[in-house]
């Protein structure tokens, strides 16, 4: 059980880690484009569904860590954390708000730190503590 307990952590800090130089490289990638092809507004299909990929990853990780954590707190703030970088991406995609690019960081991040604290120091030490249980 620990070898999956820390693999569904080592996925969410993957998956997180991935999502956040996703984010950084974006603007790079898109400014080397539009001075190499002269084209603006080009955005590739595969590029932008890599928001939804690294939301379903880390949806599928936060789900296996949560049936190991022992502090229900690391599991609301895992989900916290999960649903605003929800938030962010969608109103990214669907221009609802105007709010900084940089936004997205923070649930990403928050979501690598709580998956380390979960996996470092809140794992259940037997199978009756477990957040099904509770």
């Amino acid at each position: 059980m620990i070898l999956a307990i820390n693999k569904s952590d080592t996925i969410g800090i993957l998956s997180s880690t991935l999502c956040i130089v996703h984010c950084i490289a974006t603007p790079f990638l898109f400014a080397f484009q539009a001075n190499a092809l002269k084209c603006y507004e080009f955005k590739p299909l595969w590029w932008s569904s890599l928001d939804i990929i690294f939301l379903i990853v880390s949806a599928l990780a936060i789900y296996k860590s949560c049936m190991s954590i022992s502090n229900k707190w690391i599991v609301i703030a895992l989900s916290i954390s999960w649903l605003l970088l929800v938030l962010i991406i969608i109103n990214e995609k669907l221009a609802w708000f105007d709010i900084q690019e940089t936004t997205v960081y923070l649930p990403s991040l928050s979501l690598i730190f709580f998956h380390w604290y979960g996996s470092k120091f809140c794992q259940c030490k037997n199978e009756r503590c477990c957040i099904n249980e509770l």
